[in-house]
């Protein structure tokens, strides 16, 4: 049965038009909407909808439900339109009219965003790890083959002398203003949206600031449209902080494909991260660093994506915002896989020193040689013309 259901019955093209996709993205969200459900069930006994009983027949149920869903056996279906619906169902086939009472003061529109924002916070955190692990993995790396030489480039052409430690500190670095970036973000998901109803209140008084603090919010979103209107913003920030860390992954994909082409030949990829042709069968290909590379343009444009849906839409609630949850939790589990993919890339790429010595052509040093007459005190400019010259002659 549905949570809105009324003496209609719907029509089944509607439904599934309707429904979409919702129903398999929330499997995701089972966990915590049962989390948060525990939290609603014990304000409600402590404002005195529940008696003690009931409030403990709910929180088991629930605890049975997390459980099931752990083993996969709790499988949210078309027909119940989303998690809140399979769940709310299961508590009254279980409970009967106590089950009933469970969506009492709270509507889906901050049941779902209660549900979010717990796997955000919880993923974000997931997401950090995972930048801390990748920038160990980047400083081991220069503990082996920090102090080679690399040429380094702009425009594409040799430019000056690098380094191994160089490059990987310059993600080092990037990656941590990314977790500032995060760290930020959080901030604003770490608020509330619990008993706000559908974005104008609820007409009991309900102890939101309770519910907060059980669920491990730092604060409540205070104002109630506001919780509504914030949806799709905060989605937004998070995918936008999501596109800084794979840039950065990007590039460093992008680097390695050029330093293992075969004519550089600065870093060797071992087989087992590659894949081959089906047609030469000299081919290793580097599969991994092209979809790695690929994947940033895929986050920015499900950051556009939620923007896009969000806009133009009048204050409150709109039907419109179901479509951004499919894009940000495939955010989070494609920014999570890819810095695990390239910690795996990194503990495993194997720096040619002899390729490296060899790039280190004279012309890397040609600035170097401007700067020594610098520092005869002869103005740069004219240090620059007299060692452009002997380059031409």
């Amino acid at each position: 049965m549905k949570l809105w259901q009324k003496k209609y019955q719907l029509n089944s093209q509607i439904e599934k038009f309707t429904v979409g996709t919702d129903y398999l993205t929330d499997q995701k969200l089972v966990t915590y909407d049962c989390i948060a459900s525990i939290a609603h069930a014990k304000m409600l006994h402590k404002i005195g909808i529940l008696t003690k009983i009931e409030c403990d027949k709910l929180i088991e149920v629930l605890q049975e439900i997390i459980a099931l869903n752990g083993q996969g056996k709790f499988i949210v279906t078309l027909e119940d339109e989303d998690c809140h619906t399979a769940i709310e169902n299961f508590l009254v086939n279980k409970l009967g009219d106590i089950g009933k009472k469970i969506h009492t003061a709270r509507s889906r529109n901050d049941q779902i965003l209660t549900a979010l924002r717990l796997y955000y916070k919880e993923e974000i955190q997931s997401i950090l790890q995972a930048i801390d692990e990748l920038t160990y993995t980047l400083l081991l790396l220069n503990g082996k083959y920090g102090q080679m030489e690399i040429p380094g480039y702009t425009h594409m052409q040799k430019a000056m002398p690098s380094s191994v430690e160089l490059w990987a500190n310059s993600f080092v670095d990037s990656m941590d203003d990314n977790k500032i970036l995060l760290v930020g973000i959080n901030e604003l998901v770490d608020q509330s949206p619990a008993g706000t109803g559908a974005g104008y209140g609820v007409p009991i008084d309900v102890d939101r600031v309770m519910i907060a603090s059980l669920l491990g919010f730092k604060k409540i979103q205070n104002n109630s449209l506001y919780v509504q209107n914030s949806r799709g913003k905060f989605e937004s920030s998070l995918l936008h902080a999501f596109t800084q860390i794979m840039i950065d992954l990007n590039k460093m994909a992008s680097d390695l494909l050029l330093f293992s082409m075969s004519e550089v030949g600065y870093v060797t990829l071992p087989a087992e991260l590659c894949t081959g042709s089906s047609m030469m069968p000299h081919k290793k290909n580097p599969d991994v660093l092209e979809l790695i590379r690929a994947h940033y343009h895929q986050m920015v444009s499900w950051e556009f994506q939620i923007k896009n849906i969000s806009g133009n839409l009048i204050s409150g609630y709109n039907r419109d915002m179901q479509l951004t949850k499919d894009p940000i939790i495939k955010g989070f589990e494609l920014t999570k896989e890819s810095l695990k993919i390239m910690k795996l890339v990194m503990e495993n790429i194997h720096f040619n020193e002899e390729r490296c010595k060899n790039a280190m052509t004279k012309d890397l040093y040609i600035t170097k040689k401007a700067y020594e007459l610098v520092n005869k005190g002869i103005p740069f400019r004219e240090a620059y013309a007299q060692v452009a010259q002997q380059l031409d002659s």
